[in-house]
């Protein structure tokens, strides 16, 4: 698992809009990369509407979505809950891997691949923060916490 001063993995996917987005491109500012299982679902409608409500609080600080949907659909999630940052699509979950967030699960005795709901709090490729296991509601406060607000 990654913690406080690991490098952070590689980062290079295609936003919402079919764009790239690279990790190693965003400068010294500090980028909040937070991992959900699948958009438009309520504990992730919660996580991430909860970080835009956040938005105008945290200056500088970039926040990042990262699911295995297609990017198409990360638009309509979007475009849905006007979230207005870029939201990656990690359709062969190698990021989630490189993360550590890429986990067996479990629902109604079924087993499963997917996501661990995880944050990041990077800057300048260093970890800051790594919360494993983090609760939809909880994502926002901490990283207002982390940030000092």
């Amino acid at each position: 698992m990654l913690k406080q001063g690991s490098k952070a993995p590689k980062i290079e996917l295609l936003d919402q809009n079919g764009k790239p987005w690279s990790l190693a491109t965003q400068g010294k500012k500090k980028i909040l990369v937070y991992f959900y299982p699948k958009a438009d679902t309520p504990g992730c409608t919660t996580q991430s509407c909860g970080l835009r409500d956040i938005k105008d609080e945290i200056g500088r600080t970039a926040i990042i979505g990262i699911s295995p949907d297609k990017f198409e659909k990360q638009k309509k999630f979007d475009d849905k809950y006007e979230l207005g940052f870029p939201l990656l699509a990690d359709t062969e979950h190698k990021v989630a891997e490189a993360f550590k967030v890429w986990k067996e699960k479990s629902m109604y005795g079924r087993k499963y691949m997917g996501i661990e709901r995880s944050a990041f709090l990077i800057q300048e490729g260093v970890v800051l923060e790594a919360w494993y296991k983090i609760s939809p509601a909880d994502t926002p406060k901490n990283l207002l916490k982390a940030l000092g607000k």
